[in-house]
Protein backbone atom coordinates (compact mmCIF):
# COMPACT_ATOMS: atom_id res chain seq x y z
CA UNK A 1 0.00 0.00 0.00
CA UNK A 2 1.15 3.46 -0.44
CA UNK A 3 2.06 6.39 0.99
CA UNK A 4 -1.93 8.54 1.47
CA UNK A 5 -4.22 5.33 0.50
CA UNK A 6 -6.83 4.53 3.13
CA UNK A 7 -6.97 1.05 5.32
CA UNK A 8 -8.74 -1.59 3.12
CA UNK A 9 -11.31 -4.04 4.89
CA UNK A 10 -11.89 -7.15 3.16
CA UNK A 11 -14.15 -10.16 5.08
CA UNK A 12 -11.11 -13.24 5.36
CA UNK A 13 -12.65 -16.13 2.93
CA UNK A 14 -11.48 -18.51 4.92
CA UNK A 15 -14.27 -17.68 8.26
CA UNK A 16 -16.95 -16.32 8.72
CA UNK A 17 -16.65 -13.55 11.65
CA UNK A 18 -12.97 -12.47 10.48
CA UNK A 19 -12.37 -9.36 8.83
CA UNK A 20 -8.70 -8.06 8.14
CA UNK A 21 -7.55 -4.42 7.78
CA UNK A 22 -4.60 -3.49 5.55
CA UNK A 23 -2.48 -0.43 5.76
CA UNK A 24 0.76 0.84 5.34
CA UNK A 25 3.22 0.78 8.26
CA UNK A 26 2.87 4.86 8.48
CA UNK A 27 1.63 7.26 11.21
CA UNK A 28 -1.47 7.66 9.11
CA UNK A 29 -2.80 4.57 9.01
CA UNK A 30 -3.25 4.33 12.93
CA UNK A 31 -6.22 6.77 12.65
CA UNK A 32 -7.41 4.83 9.50
CA UNK A 33 -7.25 1.34 11.07
CA UNK A 34 -9.16 2.26 14.35
CA UNK A 35 -12.10 4.25 12.07
CA UNK A 36 -12.39 1.11 9.93
CA UNK A 37 -12.64 -0.93 13.03
CA UNK A 38 -14.81 1.36 14.80
CA UNK A 39 -16.91 1.17 11.01
CA UNK A 40 -17.01 -2.54 11.30
CA UNK A 41 -18.24 -3.03 14.65
CA UNK A 42 -20.92 -0.54 13.60
CA UNK A 43 -22.48 -2.47 11.13
CA UNK A 44 -22.00 -6.01 12.67
CA UNK A 45 -24.43 -4.50 14.96
CA UNK A 46 -22.28 -3.77 18.18
CA UNK A 47 -23.41 0.14 18.61
CA UNK A 48 -25.01 1.37 21.61
CA UNK A 49 -24.58 2.03 25.00
CA UNK A 50 -24.75 -1.59 25.69
CA UNK A 51 -21.65 -1.47 23.50
CA UNK A 52 -19.61 1.47 24.23
CA UNK A 53 -16.87 0.35 26.56
CA UNK A 54 -16.15 -2.68 24.35
CA UNK A 55 -15.91 -0.23 21.53
CA UNK A 56 -14.08 2.20 23.40
CA UNK A 57 -11.50 -0.47 25.07
CA UNK A 58 -10.79 -2.14 21.27
CA UNK A 59 -10.25 1.25 19.65
CA UNK A 60 -7.71 2.13 22.16
CA UNK A 61 -6.17 -1.09 21.88
CA UNK A 62 -5.85 -1.15 18.11
CA UNK A 63 -4.23 2.35 18.21
CA UNK A 64 -1.45 1.15 20.44
CA UNK A 65 -0.86 -2.02 18.51
CA UNK A 66 -0.87 -0.25 14.88
CA UNK A 67 1.23 2.49 16.72
CA UNK A 68 3.93 -0.05 17.76
CA UNK A 69 4.10 -1.69 14.41
CA UNK A 70 4.59 1.56 13.13
CA UNK A 71 6.98 3.06 15.76
CA UNK A 72 9.16 -0.40 15.95
CA UNK A 73 8.27 -2.75 13.05
CA UNK A 74 8.01 -0.80 10.34
CA UNK A 75 11.50 -1.22 8.68
CA UNK A 76 10.79 -4.66 8.63
CA UNK A 77 7.06 -4.23 7.53
CA UNK A 78 5.78 -2.47 4.73
CA UNK A 79 2.02 -2.83 5.88
CA UNK A 80 0.42 -3.56 9.24
CA UNK A 81 -2.60 -6.21 9.13
CA UNK A 82 -5.24 -6.14 11.60
CA UNK A 83 -7.92 -8.94 11.96
CA UNK A 84 -11.05 -8.79 13.41
CA UNK A 85 -12.66 -12.07 14.81
CA UNK A 86 -16.41 -11.61 15.90
CA UNK A 87 -18.19 -14.67 17.42
CA UNK A 88 -17.96 -17.29 20.24
CA UNK A 89 -19.15 -14.24 22.33
CA UNK A 90 -15.89 -12.38 22.20
CA UNK A 91 -14.46 -9.74 19.98
CA UNK A 92 -11.00 -10.60 18.97
CA UNK A 93 -8.41 -7.82 17.48
CA UNK A 94 -5.10 -9.12 16.64
CA UNK A 95 -2.15 -7.44 14.68
CA UNK A 96 0.92 -8.66 12.78
CA UNK A 97 4.17 -7.22 11.77
CA UNK A 98 7.02 -9.32 10.16
CA UNK A 99 9.78 -7.93 13.25
CA UNK A 100 10.61 -10.86 15.22
CA UNK A 101 11.26 -9.39 18.27
CA UNK A 102 8.42 -10.01 20.97
CA UNK A 103 7.74 -7.34 23.66
CA UNK A 104 6.83 -8.06 26.68
CA UNK A 105 3.99 -5.91 28.60
CA UNK A 106 6.67 -3.67 31.01
CA UNK A 107 5.89 -1.10 34.16
CA UNK A 108 7.72 1.72 33.29
CA UNK A 109 8.68 4.62 35.71
CA UNK A 110 6.78 8.32 36.12
CA UNK A 111 9.18 9.74 33.77
CA UNK A 112 9.15 8.25 30.85
CA UNK A 113 6.75 9.18 27.94
CA UNK A 114 6.43 5.81 25.97
CA UNK A 115 6.91 1.98 26.67
CA UNK A 116 3.71 1.50 28.30
CA UNK A 117 1.33 0.37 25.75
CA UNK A 118 1.52 -2.80 25.90
CA UNK A 119 0.82 -2.79 29.91
CA UNK A 120 -2.04 -0.70 28.48
CA UNK A 121 -3.46 -3.23 26.06
CA UNK A 122 -3.07 -5.99 28.73
CA UNK A 123 -4.39 -4.02 31.73
CA UNK A 124 -7.89 -3.22 29.20
CA UNK A 125 -8.32 -6.70 28.13
CA UNK A 126 -8.16 -8.08 31.75
CA UNK A 127 -10.32 -5.13 33.23
CA UNK A 128 -12.47 -6.60 30.47
CA UNK A 129 -12.34 -10.36 31.74
CA UNK A 130 -10.52 -10.79 28.37
CA UNK A 131 -6.77 -11.99 27.39
CA UNK A 132 -4.37 -10.75 25.43
CA UNK A 133 -1.02 -12.03 24.35
CA UNK A 134 2.24 -12.24 21.74
CA UNK A 135 2.57 -15.17 19.37
CA UNK A 136 5.12 -16.32 16.87
CA UNK A 137 3.85 -15.56 13.51
CA UNK A 138 4.56 -18.14 10.45
CA UNK A 139 6.79 -16.16 8.72
CA UNK A 140 9.14 -15.51 11.73
CA UNK A 141 7.04 -11.89 12.90
CA UNK A 142 5.02 -11.48 15.58
CA UNK A 143 1.12 -11.04 16.26
CA UNK A 144 0.05 -9.17 19.36
CA UNK A 145 -3.72 -9.57 20.29
CA UNK A 146 -6.23 -9.26 22.53
CA UNK A 147 -9.79 -10.74 22.76
CA UNK A 148 -12.37 -8.71 25.28
CA UNK A 149 -15.77 -10.55 25.92
CA UNK A 150 -18.82 -9.13 24.02
CA UNK A 151 -21.39 -7.62 26.67
CA UNK A 152 -24.04 -9.72 28.41
CA UNK A 153 -27.68 -9.69 26.51
CA UNK A 154 -30.16 -7.61 28.55
CA UNK A 155 -32.26 -9.59 30.95
CA UNK A 156 -35.88 -10.27 30.56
Amino acid sequence: MTEGRTAQVAPAAAEEGLWRIVAGAQESSVPQVRHAVRDLLRRCGLVGERYEELTDGLLLIVSELVTNVVAHAAVLTPQVTTEVTIGGGQVRVAVEDGHPYRPKAVQSDEGQTGGRGLMLVKSIALEAGGSCDVEQAGDGGKVIWASLPLPPGPRG
